[in-house]
C-alpha cells in the first residue's frame, strides 16, 4: 500500500497527492460528486477542508478513499524517484 503523505486541493474538484513512494499523482474525485457521502464535496469551500488521516485523504465528517483507490485511479504528474 502507499501511503498518502500530502494533499492539495484543486479548484477543479481534483487532488495533487504525494504518496511516501515519492510519486506525486492526481485524482479526480468529479465522478463521486453524485454518490451517497461524497456530495457534499460539491461545496468547494468544504472540499478545500481534505487533510491527510490515516495514510490517505479525509474530510471533516470522514469522506475518505482507500488510499489504494487513491493511487491506482491516479494519474501520475511526477516521478520524482
Amino acid at each position: 500500500m502507499n501511503k498518502v503523505v500530502s494533499v492539495i486541493p484543486q479548484d477543479d474538484y481534483s487532488l495533487l497527492l504525494a504518496f511516501e513512494n515519492g510519486e506525486q499523482r492526481v485524482f479526480d474525485v468529479r465522478p463521486y460528486l453524485d454518490k451517497g457521502i461524497f456530495v457534499e464535496l460539491k461545496d468547494i469551500n468544504y472540499f478545500r477542508q481534505v487533510r491527510v488521516a490515516f495514510n490517505t485523504v479525509q474530510w471533516p465528517h470522514e469522506q475518505d478513499f482507500a488510499p489504494e483507490t487513491l493511487y491506482l485511479e491516479s494519474k501520475v504528474l511526477v516521478n520524482s524517484q
